[in-house]
């Protein structure tokens, strides 16, 4: 955690002309066990959906963390403009994905069915919006930013079918990742750009011919078949140069 996150019922509004936020849970055990910090000590906070700057350690206890906070005026990092599609993941990958996406800038994340994806997958308390939106909090703490993605489940089988014609219209291109794509995924975006990254077991060439009829065109990372997890991070990196 290398930003500490502050939401507005974090802040003491009896603190007076002296801003000062107070937090508990897992960001006050991550304080005392990681950071191993102590009263007096200057970290570096951000309120979420704001600005960044630091706050001075003024109580420090099993039960809470106080800060007293100096002006919270610096700019989170720019956003990446890439629109993730991805076709939900096993279970125990999701979190370390959204994760991920989050810290490398993405702003807004689907999560879709496809053919070989298991209906089970859905019934996983990993999906919960808490779960989702607690890995994306992760996510953006390890990055310094405060502006949280935007994530929606399209749990039918037929909802991404019916999506592919908006998110043709509202981005310049909408990238679909085949280990059998025709050519590389690009290095670099020039405007807002779709990402539809499919399941461990890859897309079926129903589904591919589909979204290129659509408008979508189909990229690769090369000949070798990456874990979604690897693939995501790969795919971005490349996306954001």
């Amino acid at each position: 955690m290398n930003l500490l996150l502050l939401e507005d019922e974090d802040f003491d509004p009896g603190a007076g002309a002296a801003r000062r936020a107070v937090v508990g849970g897992e960001r006050l055990r991550h304080v005392r066990k990681v950071l191993r910090a102590a009263v007096g000590d200057t970290l570096e906070v951000g309120r979420l959906g704001g600005g960044i700057g630091r706050g001075r350690i003024v109580e420090l206890n099993r039960e809470r963390v106080v800060l007293e906070l100096g002006p919270l005026d610096g700019e989170p990092p720019e956003p990446l403009r890439v629109t993730l599609v991805l076709a939900l993941p096993r279970p125990k990958f999701v979190g370390r994905i959204l994760q991920a996406a989050a810290a490398m800038g993405v702003k807004r994340i689907l999560l879709v069915h496809t053919a070989r994806v298991e209906k089970s997958y859905w019934q996983s308390s990993v999906v919960r919006p808490e779960a989702l939106r607690r890995h994306l909090m992760l996510g953006l703490a390890q990055a310094r930013d405060t502006v949280l993605p935007e994530i929606e489940c399209l749990r039918g089988p037929r909802d991404l079918t019916e999506s592919l014609p908006g998110l043709v219209r509202r981005h310049d291109e909408v990238l679909v990742a085949d280990a059998g794509g025709a050519e590389p995924c690009p290095l670099g975006i020039d405007g807002p750009t779709a990402l539809l990254i499919g399941p461990e077991g890859g897309l079926l060439d129903e589904e591919l011919d589909r979204f290129t009829a659509a408008g979508a065109r189909t990229v690769s990372l090369g000949p070798r078949t990456l874990r979604v997890e690897h693939a995501v991070v790969a795919l971005l990196s490349r996306l954001a140069i």
